[in-house]
C-alpha cells in the first residue's frame, strides 16, 4: 500500500522571515527562537510517521539555500511557488500522487508522529479530516486525492476563525469527515503564553 503524501508549509526560523505577528510582542529574537521551536517539533514528528513527507518552503530561494541545512537532512524539499495559501496548497495537491494527501504548518508544538498516524488512519474511513486550531483555523487537513478531486482551497478567509468552516463548505456534499483533537497554533503572543501554561 502506497504511504499516504504529507505536505509540510513551512519557512526556514530566521528573523524576518517567520513569525512576524509573534514578533510583535516576543520580538525578532524571541520569534526566531519559538519558530525553531515549532518547526523542529513538527519535522520529528513527520520523519517517524510514516508519511511520505515533502517539504515546501518559502521564499522558494530557500530550498536551494536549505537544501544542505542540517535541520531538513534528507526530506524532500520543493519552493511553495508565487501566489497566497491558496495557490500554493492547491500547487502542493496537484503536485501530489493520488491517494490519502495531509497538509500541515509548523505552528502547532503539540504534532506529534502518533497523531499524524491517527490522521491517516482517520483518512481511510473518510473522506476528508480536519485537525481543528483553537482559532478556527486547522493545524491539519486531509483529502483523498483521486482523478476528478478538486483541491477546496478557493476563496478561503485564512488567518482568521473561518478558515476551517471555509475549506469544510467546498467539500463536496455528504462527504464523511473526520476529526482529530484541537490543538493550539502559536501565531501570537497570546498563544504562545496559553501554550506554556498548559505545559507548567
Amino acid at each position: 500500500m502506497r504511504p499516504a503524501t504529507l505536505l509540510v508549509f513551512a519557512k526556514p526560523p530566521r528573523i524576518g522571515l517567520s513569525k512576524t505577528r509573534l514578533a510583535k510582542g516576543l520580538g525578532k529574537a524571541g520569534a526566531r527562537r519559538v519558530a525553531g521551536f515549532t518547526l523542529a517539533r513538527t519535522l520529528a514528528a513527520t520523519r517517524a510517521s510514516g508519511c511520505a513527507v515533502t517539504i515546501y518552503l518559502a521564499p522558494d530561494a530557500e530550498v536551494r539555500r536549505q537544501g544542505k541545512h542540517p535541520l531538513f537532512g534528507k526530506l524532500r524539499l520543493r519552493p511553495q511557488g508565487p501566489g497566497g495559501l491558496t495557490e500554493r496548497l492547491g500547487r502542493g495537491f496537484r503536485e501530489a500522487p493520488p491517494g490519502p494527501v495531509l497538509f500541515i504548518g509548523t505552528d502547532a508544538p503539540d504534532i506529534s508522529a502518533a497523531r499524524l498516524r491517527q490522521a491517516v488512519r482517520a483518512l481511510r474511513r473518510n473522506d476528508a479530516v480536519f485537525g481543528p486550531a483553537r482559532d478556527g483555523g486547522f493545524w491539519l487537513f486531509g483529502l483523498h486525492k483521486g482523478p476528478q478531486t478538486r483541491a477546496p482551497f478557493d476563496a478561503v478567509r485564512w488567518s482568521g476563525p473561518h478558515a476551517m468552516e471555509d475549506v469544510w463548505s467546498r467539500l463536496p456534499p455528504r462527504s464523511r469527515i473526520g476529526l482529530l483533537d484541537q490543538l493550539i497554533d502559536i501565531d501570537e503572543v497570546a498563544d504562545w503564553k496559553e501554550w506554556t501554561r498548559r505545559k507548567r
